[in-house]
């Protein structure tokens, strides 16, 4: 089982990505803190993330997820991990929990994601959505984060620039499906 994670600046088209490896074939599992957002939306919290249990909920989604995952296929494309939601602690100012503490070392000690992270780098801007409120110039400050709390927790950055969605696509699906490439198993 491979497990990559697609991850990046918050608007630079992960979730385009994502949707597209779908209707090519691949098991993609969706980025559990915009559901996290849009559950306590739905219920009246107009700003779930300033809730001390924020992290903790996002975290129990993710491992919940990447569990229900485990029959779908021999590679899969998760929408961040829990090392983003460590990024998003830090960003936001939240102390990293003890549950969150508990999941990085889980899949840090049992390899559940690919050493190698495709990181989607921003378009030049930021569109705002109910369940992401930032700037573009906060967006980059975000980006700076995620990609040192990976380096931290020891994986390879994989850039996938801004340019096209098809193109962006093509680099994603020739990155997991090409033998060889690490983490792949092949030679």
């Amino acid at each position: 089982m491979r497990r990559y994670v697609l991850t990046g600046t918050p608007g630079s088209g992960k979730t385009s990505i994502l949707h597209r490896l779908a209707e090519l074939g691949h098991a993609v599992v969706e980025e559990a803190a915009t559901s996290v957002i849009a559950e306590a939306q739905g219920k009246g919290v107009d700003e779930p993330w300033t809730r001390a249990s924020f992290i903790d909920d996002i975290a129990a989604l993710q491992r919940r997820r990447q569990s229900e995952a485990d029959a779908s296929g021999d590679v899969q494309v998760f929408d961040r991990s829990p090392v983003c939601t460590h990024a998003l602690a830090t960003y936001l100012g939240h102390p990293v929990s003890p549950a969150l503490s508990e999941e990085l070392e889980r899949i840090t000690s049992r390899g559940i994601y690919e050493r190698q992270v495709l990181f989607v780098r921003n378009l030049g801007f930021c569109e705002p959505s109910p369940a992401r409120r930032i700037s573009f110039e906060d967006s980059l400050v975000f980006e700076q984060i995620h990609e040192q709390s990976y380096r931290t927790f020891g994986y390879e950055i994989v850039d996938i620039p801004a340019g096209e969605l098809s193109h962006r696509v093509a680099q994603v699906n020739s990155l997991i499906s090409r033998a060889g490439w690490p983490g792949t198993g092949g030679a």
